[in-house]
């Protein structure tokens, strides 16, 4: 049933990756350290993906198993390593390795991306998405992204596909947030993007961009005061044992996206090519469904750490961030791109 859902996802990916294809004429020779797995003998070719979250995550679970299928369809010529917990450096960090071809791939958070290209700002902007499935179905629409997501080719960066990163809310160490008012002096960890550093601002707070992996030492120590995140990463990396207060603004809906070096696919045949696009699809099917059920069980676990969960006032968050919307979308490009997002939403023509 999974693989039938991903059936336009795939095609999605077929047109995203167009201009990759273009020009391969190799056979699949890529060379690499190939690393053995677990469940048996080591591929002629195991790619590197970068991950900063822990291996229960869906991501990373539908990534690995993603491997596990390439490898056994490709007849053990390629496979996956997911190395999770920020083992191969920060997110930005890999972005530079896998442009440099240090590492093949790497899953990255969407503000990351308007460092290379502003246009990306355009999915991480308030209110945008209405639910994970228009996420998922409009971020991966050809007929949407397959300009943007092929626009770093030529720096050595291609977008594969869009993950569901979650609904990000806030977590404080101080208290639980019910309006605006309460964030005033807060220093709250944001990705480091610009969009990110001027919405915490309006939302009231102080934005302190850093990679996750020193951002639970930094409340413990006092540094921070909390930060925003989704409810699995919130209890997967453990913040609810020093930020005991999550209270639910659900001020952004980030895509996650999954980068690749362009020369590992132009140097696959395009058997196996066919092959590891539909494999793509097939996670990123995964791990939506993956993300539904894993949501009970981290907020379950976070309350057995401690954490009060919260509403608070939205139409209140709303008014102040939602201009950010309109300010960002500067030119024809994301102007084009928000629209069709929204009429997606709406079951319009843009």
């Amino acid at each position: 049933m999974m693989r039938n859902k991903a059936v336009s996802v795939t095609a999605a990916l077929a047109v995203a990756v167009l201009a990759l294809t273009a020009c391969s004429a190799g056979d699949g020779t890529r060379t690499g350290a190939a690393a053995e797995k677990e469940s048996g003998d080591s591929a002629e070719t195991t790619f590197k993906l970068a991950f900063n979250q822990q291996p229960n995550h869906p991501q990373f679970v539908a990534l690995d198993a993603m491997g596990d299928r390439l490898k056994e369809r490709t007849g053990g010529k390629y496979d996956i390593e997911v190395f999770p917990n920020e083992t191969l450096g920060t997110q930005k960090d890999t972005i530079e390795l896998v442009k440099a071809g240090t590492i093949e791939m790497s899953m990255v958070a969407g503000p990351l991306m308007e460092s290379l290209n502003p246009d990306f700002v355009v999915f991480d902007l308030p209110f945008t998405f209405d639910s994970q499935e228009h996420q998922r179905t409009t971020t991966n629409d050809p007929a949407i992204v397959s300009e943007l997501y092929s626009s770093l080719d030529d720096q050595g960066l291609h977008v594969l596909g869009s993950f569901h990163g979650g609904v990000r809310n806030m977590y404080t160490s101080k208290g639980p947030i019910t309006k605006p008012e309460d964030m005033k002096g807060l220093k709250i960890r944001v990705i480091e993007s610009d969009t990110n550093i001027e919405m915490m601002k309006m939302m009231g707070g102080s934005p302190a961009p850093m990679g996750m992996g020193e951002v639970y030492t930094a409340i413990q120590s006092g540094v921070l005061d909390g930060a925003e995140n989704n409810e699995l990463t919130y209890a997967n990396v453990k913040h609810a044992e020093v930020a005991k207060y999550y209270s639910y603004t659900r001020h952004l809906m980030l895509p996650d996206y999954l980068l690749i070096n362009p020369k590992v696919t132009d140097e696959m045949s395009e058997e196996h090519r066919k092959i590891f696009l539909e494999e793509i699809a097939t996670a990123i099917e995964e791990e939506g469904e993956l993300w539904e059920q894993e949501i009970p069980k981290s907020k379950a676990l976070a309350e057995q750490a401690g954490t009060e969960f919260n509403e608070v006032d939205a139409d209140a968050f709303t008014a102040l961030i939602a201009p950010l919307t309109q300010k960002k979308l500067t030119n024809d490009t994301v102007r084009d791109i928000h629209a069709k997002v929204r009429a997606a939403a709406e079951g319009l023509e843009p």
